[in-house]
């Protein structure tokens, strides 16, 4: 397909971005050319759009960044096999090597040379993206298109609260930014039998009961470690997932889990974290677990089924739909953390 398409371009090496028409990407033949119906935007697209210390340090622009989206296929290469025009689809985001010893042993979501959609290539906020065939994800028919576009992100949380057993244990979310939220309704679909939303912003607290938390706690009004410990009758929660990157809060996630406890950090801290890990995680014998995307395909799998059975609702997080030309607002909403998720629409 040739043309010219609207596309939000990284176009320079500081803050913001800016909305441009550029060519159409072509496909190669185990490629797939995918019309892009919604893209939301996630945390890591703010890191790049602010351009902090890690965006400085990864990403190379100009490019188009964005990297959750749902659309239709319209364009095959030669040799695609699997889907084919007119499927709708969504996509792993991580493009994997295939030839190191991670990959070797079917462990793709940490392949030691992995490229990531618009950070590492061209992304997916744009009317069209282009992406290998092998990371293509069919979407049921019936699934709305704006929740088809964070299943990715999702995924994330799929991944941190279920990498080990939550079944009748206590879980404690730190950060309740769009990620943490979902972690929230998948922790409780998996059984917890009690489930903290921590946070700071009222707003976002408010979303995290609306997910499903028993109970929600500003960290800034109550003490986080002594509330965890007196809802757990001093002993501390069984599980925490860090979601929010503060090294402040990323601390009191290691006080306030309990002996044998899990820790399962997603977040990307942007300066040192001080941990005492002596008193909070050697002597307590913790597990403390670094992670980085989905388990590929099985965590889309899980996605997907605790979507379509209801098990989890994320609507209450789709607070804000706008067209691709209103970006600028969408990433204002997110700096200022008065949204769930915010859904683009070219």
């Amino acid at each position: 397909m040739n043309g010219k398409m609207k596309a939000i371009m990284k176009g320079d090496r500081g803050p913001g971005a800016e909305l441009a028409e550029v060519e159409i990407p072509t496909v190669g033949d185990l490629d797939v050319l995918i019309k892009v119906k919604a893209t939301s935007i996630c945390g890591t697209d703010v890191h790049i759009y602010n351009w902090d210390e890690w965006s400085k340090s990864r990403v190379h622009p100009p490019y188009v960044f964005g990297h959750e989206f749902a659309g239709e296929v319209v364009e095959v290469g030669e040799k695609v096999t699997k889907v084919k025009v007119g499927d709708y689809v969504s996509a792993e985001t991580h493009i994997v090597c295939h030839q190191c010893p991670q990959c070797l042993t079917g462990q793709f979501h940490i392949c030691e040379n992995t490229k990531i959609i618009g950070v590492d290539t061209q992304g997916c906020f744009a009317e069209y993206v282009a992406l290998p065939e092998e990371n293509m994800w069919k979407n049921p028919e019936d699934m709305p298109i704006e929740i088809a576009s964070i299943q990715e992100p999702m995924g994330n949380a799929v991944h941190t609260v279920l990498n080990g057993d939550v079944a009748g244990k206590t879980v404690a979310i730190i950060g309740c930014g769009p990620i943490g939220l979902m972690a929230v309704g998948v922790a409780k679909a998996a059984g917890a039998s009690l489930v903290l939303a921590f946070d700071v912003n009222p707003y976002r607290l408010e979303l995290a009961g609306k997910m499903g938390a028993n109970i929600t706690i500003h960290s800034i009004n109550e003490d986080p470690v002594k509330r965890a410990k007196d809802l757990t009758d001093g002993h501390g929660v069984d599980v925490v997932c860090e979601m929010s990157g503060h090294p402040v809060a990323m601390d009191q996630g290691f006080k306030m889990v309990t002996n044998g406890g899990r820790v399962s950090i997603l977040s990307l801290p942007v300066q040192p974290v001080h941990i005492d890990i002596t008193n909070d995680v050697v002597f307590k014998g913790i597990q403390v677990q670094g992670i980085t995307g989905r388990k590929m395909f099985e965590t889309w799998q899980q996605v997907s089924r605790l979507l379509q059975s209801k098990q989890v609702d994320v609507t209450p997080i789709l607070t804000h739909h706008l067209p691709l030309e209103d970006f600028d607002k969408g990433f204002e909403l997110m700096n200022n953390g008065q949204c769930g998720k915010v859904v683009l629409h070219p």
